[in-house]
């Protein structure tokens, strides 16, 4: 397999669907790029064990699942924008307590932005991980924590490509 070659199902040891989906109401409005979809599609191999995130896509539907469990976590299915570009239309949260503690539909729809655009795409997104922080923090109550470990205990890191 080549290094422009998209990830696959049988790309990863193991995998498991998600076992009891539930639809996500909030989406992310961004609308990626013909390019980002292109490098969306080809997916992200976790490559040590800071990172927490597999993805792939089959057709129109991106698949994310964490790496250590194989667990399926997110289903996010695209489609074309209206002027041009790729945007999801419709999503899938893992809804078994013991497979996924959900937060609730904003943080599940700010997750999946960031694991694309952070993970996949290995953009900065600042503004994304911020809103991390924040959402963590008033959900836990827990201001105190440093965004890094946040950040970390949700996303992981991105090694270098």
């Amino acid at each position: 397999m080549t290094a422009d070659a998209p990830l696959t199902r049988e790309s990863f040891r193991r995998l498991h669907p998600i076992s009891t989906p539930r639809p996500v109401s909030q989406l992310p409005g961004r609308v990626w790029t013909d390019e980002d979809w292109d490098q969306i599609r080809r997916g992200y191999h976790a490559r040590d064990m800071d990172e927490k995130w597999n993805v792939f896509a089959e057709g129109d539907v991106l698949f994310m699942h964490r790496s250590w469990t194989g667990r399926g976590i997110y289903e996010a299915s695209f489609a074309p924008g209206t002027g041009g570009g790729r945007r999801i239309t419709s999503a899938v949260v893992e809804a078994d307590g013991e497979r996924y503690r959900s937060r609730g539909d904003e943080y599940d729809c700010l997750m999946m932005e960031l694991i694309i655009s952070a993970i996949v795409l290995g953009e900065p997104a600042a503004e994304l991980r911020a809103g991390l922080v924040g959402l963590t923090a008033g959900a836990s109550g827990k201001s105190a924590l440093p965004s890094g470990v946040v950040e970390h205990s949700a996303l992981g890191l991105r090694s270098g490509s």
